[in-house]
């Protein structure tokens, strides 16, 4: 028993954000490809799933969190037991990126390392003629700013879904290190803010 244990790895993903901006739509698109329109609310939902990586077994654990303030400790031992945060908004909500904001705060506050992997997700990239969020604003805080990665993304239109996820698990410390070339270079970062690492611009990318 003990040796299956060291042969598996555990990573946990929790998706956090303002209600409504998409994450369980995210979530469900990613694990089942299905949409569903309607927003119905959650309160704490953990899936589960395993992955061959590289040879090494993976149990990749997902948690779908309230977009409700009124769950404060809930939130504060989600934070503390997970790997790897995607921060939601919805583009035709400037308040939604307001919380993602302070989500951010919140994470680092409670993780005490400011390279907690953090990917920001712009959700329903579909509506962009209700679009109240700016892209290249969004961009240029989370990668210069902040240090961390940024996607826009649609449940909706299955646009970016896997992407999120992709970029979320090369941040984590799995023991294939899907990712060793971001891992140096979020260590090796420069003080000089001037400095623009190389950076993919996966937010313009669609699969098709």
């Amino acid at each position: 028993m003990s040796l299956e244990v060291k042969e598996k790895t555990q990573v946990r993903l929790v998706f956090l954000g303002a209600a409504g901006v998409g994450k369980t739509a995210l979530i469900h698109r990613f694990l089942q490809d299905t949409f569903e329109p309607k927003h119905r609310r959650t309160v704490e939902e953990l899936h589960s799933k395993e992955y061959d990586i590289s040879g090494v077994k993976v149990t990749v654990e997902i948690l779908d969190t309230s977009g409700s303030y009124s769950f404060p400790a809930m939130r504060k031992l989600s934070i503390q037991n997970s790997d790897a945060f995607a921060l939601v908004y919805a583009v035709d909500d400037p308040e939604s990126l307001e919380a993602v904001k302070s989500l951010r705060d919140e994470i680092l506050e409670i993780k005490e390392d400011k390279y907690t992997p953090i990917v920001v997700v712009g959700n329903k990239m579909d509506r962009e003629q209700e679009r109240q969020v700016s892209s290249e604003d969004v961009l240029s805080t989370v990668e210069m700013d902040w240090n961390n990665s940024y996607l826009e993304a649609s449940a909706k239109d299955n646009t970016n879904v896997v992407e999120v996820f992709k970029e979320l698990l090369q941040q984590t410390n799995l023991p294939s290190r899907l990712s060793p070339a971001l891992r140096r270079r979020r260590e090796t970062f420069p003080k000089d803010t001037s400095f623009r690492p190389p950076m993919n611009k996966t937010n313009s990318c669609i699969l098709s």
